[in-house]
């Protein structure tokens, strides 16, 4: 669960319209200090989601996680979200809302007199995926008390960003961010008014998608699949042959952002 804050503010405005970039392609060549402010939609579309899916939830209310499941998902929208994801998992796919939601509940782990290791750190150093054995990175280590210190306080911070960013989603969407349009949804997280709330959401909705299962979120490992990442692979290592080959199809199109996004990087 290691940070990569950005505390760059979101774009003023709409978000792409359909047809416009892939957002993939957007999260894959910008540098996360710029992709913080990206969020792609489509016009038209309405935030029907996927069949809801039995989660117990630790620290959100169900409208809170529902809010956070909708935001989360225009940032990296799913085949339900955008038909030009198709074969693409994004957000809700990869329960990143269970991720957020367990990593916010373990502040309460750090709270316990019997000083019980929170889900900040897996243990490791490899799971199971790759050998036999025990999955050593469901095992979390129990931090040093500075550790502690350190961890409650970003938690406790992390908590009340989401408490009052899930409200000033709902606010600005007029009572119930869930029940508006796609095309709202992505105004309302590009506006001035929620772009400090946007910058931890897009940390952490990466996070969710692209993490060690272990930690709540990459469902079924959707995101690693989806970039053909085979995650923690010792300690079977890997083959000459896979070190020499291409490990599958690159999820970063070669489309002209890539290389405008590239150019503009090298002037800087």
């Amino acid at each position: 669960m290691s940070s990569i804050t950005d505390p760059g503010s979101s774009p003023a405005g709409s978000a792409f319209p359909a047809g416009g970039v892939p957002r993939r392609a957007v999260i894959g060549a910008i540098p996360v200090a710029v992709a913080s402010a990206a969020v792609l939609g489509v016009d038209g579309c309405t935030s029907s989601a996927p069949p809801a899916r039995t989660r117990v939830l630790l620290f959100f209310t169900s409208h809170q996680a529902a809010v956070v499941e909708d935001a989360t998902a225009r940032i990296a929208p799913g085949p339900s979200d955008d038909p030009a994801e198709a074969g693409h998992p994004g957000a809700r796919e990869a329960d990143v809302t269970g991720y957020v939601d367990g990593m916010l509940a373990s502040l309460g782990a750090l709270d316990e007199a019997d000083a019980s290791a929170p889900l900040v750190f897996a243990g490791g150093p490899w799971s199971n995926r790759h050998t036999s054995g025990p999955d050593l990175m469901a095992r979390f280590m129990t931090l040093d008390p500075v550790a502690r210190i350190a961890w409650r306080k970003r938690l406790q911070g992390w908590q009340e960003q989401y408490r009052t960013g899930i409200a000033t989603l709902d606010k600005l969407a007029g009572g119930d961010f869930v029940t508006v349009s796609h095309a709202r949804q992505d105004k309302i997280l590009a506006s001035e008014s929620a772009s400090t709330f946007m910058a931890v959401l897009y940390e952490h909705t990466i996070e969710g998608l692209y993490s060690a299962p272990e930690y709540g979120g990459n469902r079924g490992l959707a995101g690693w699949k989806d970039i053909a990442f085979p995650g923690d692979i010792q300690p079977r290592g890997y083959t000459p042959d896979e070190v020499t080959r291409s490990d599958g199809h690159d999820p970063v199109d070669n489309t002209g952002v890539v290389a405008d996004v590239i150019k503009l990087l090298g002037s800087l």
